[in-house]
């Protein structure tokens, strides 16, 4: 299939008609018609059909259209692989990564290839695992930033998937006044030892069975609701929210607890919670490319969110 009318059929689908396609591709409208003409010759079954004044895509007709946007990125895609396989010095590479890691963990890699290879320009997108992972698939970045839990591992069935960090999981209570110096969060003092009590007594959550529980997105949630069901109840969840100032917020005004990771807490801490670790407990932060042998962009990318989770 010819990759121009391929481009025509999903702007065709995109605009809503020929003429707002011709008018978008600059094409003039019996140019479309005659690609749209030539394709259903290709494929072999009607692609339009006439509705009124107008025309409407068949059920072959937005199947295909679906399928030319992802081929058309994927096209798009191969063509910046190419021209970053010459070298670091040119091109351009997307990554998608959810809010905590683009606070955290993206700016140190961003700032790194600035400074060492000027010319790379990196693009940011901030998406949760799916999204990310589906961005990746249509071409349209070339860098999925992702976490996954025991219990809602990601789909990265025909990808690469190179392992970050294992990030440590967090109980987040409002603080007390018999709280100062325990808090156990990432950076929350010199002497504080991440993903250990100040006791080193682990944390019990069956007698938070009665709390009110704020819960995050549906990933999230999910493990939630399953280390409660472990500790034999299910958690009454109150607020959802992915933002996880707003939950720190909540979590503050009394309203419940909730379940942080690290890096979470490590881009906002507020002052009025403590935070400990659930020993043993943690979500896994994968890098995600196509191929055995990403471009040269993509993998100086994924050597920057390794190097800085360590």
């Amino acid at each position: 299939m010819d990759l121009t009318r391929l481009r025509v059929l999903a702007a065709v689908a995109r605009e809503g008609s020929v003429t707002a396609a011709a008018r978008s591709l600059h094409y003039a409208q019996p140019s479309v018609s005659h690609h749209l003409a030539r394709l259903e010759a290709e494929v072999g079954v009607p692609l339009l059909e006439r509705h009124g004044r107008g025309v409407r895509l068949t059920a072959a007709g937005r199947l295909l259209a679906a399928r030319a946007e992802e081929i058309l990125g994927r096209v798009g895609a191969a063509r910046e692989e190419l021209d970053a396989l010459v070298s670091l010095s040119a091109g351009r590479v997307r990554l998608a990564a959810f809010p905590s890691a683009l606070a955290t963990l993206v700016p140190d890699v961003v700032g790194r290839l600035a400074r060492d290879h000027p010319g790379l320009g990196v693009g940011l997108v901030e998406a949760e695992p799916p999204e990310a992972l589906d961005a990746l698939r249509r071409g349209a970045v070339d860098v999925a930033l992702v976490f996954e839990h025991d219990r809602s591992p990601v789909d990265v069935e025909g990808l690469r998937a190179v392992p970050v960090l294992a990030e440590e999981l967090f109980l987040v209570r409002p603080a007390g006044p018999g709280d100062a110096g325990t808090d156990d969060r990432p950076g929350a003092g010199d002497d504080a030892a991440p993903g250990r009590d100040p006791d080193d007594a682990p944390v019990d959550l069956e007698p938070l069975a009665d709390t009110a529980w704020i819960a995050g997105c549906e990933r999230c949630r999910a493990d939630l609701v399953g280390r409660c069901e472990r500790a034999g109840f299910t958690p009454r969840v109150a607020f959802e929210t992915d933002d996880y100032v707003a939950v720190q917020a909540l979590v503050a005004s009394g309203v419940g607890v909730s379940l942080l990771p690290a890096l979470a807490l490590r881009a906002h801490r507020d002052p009025r919670v403590v935070a400990h670790a659930l020993p043993g407990a943690a979500r896994r932060v994968l890098a995600v490319t196509y191929g055995e042998r990403p471009a040269p962009g993509a993998a100086a990318v994924v050597d920057g969110l390794v190097a800085a989770a360590r």
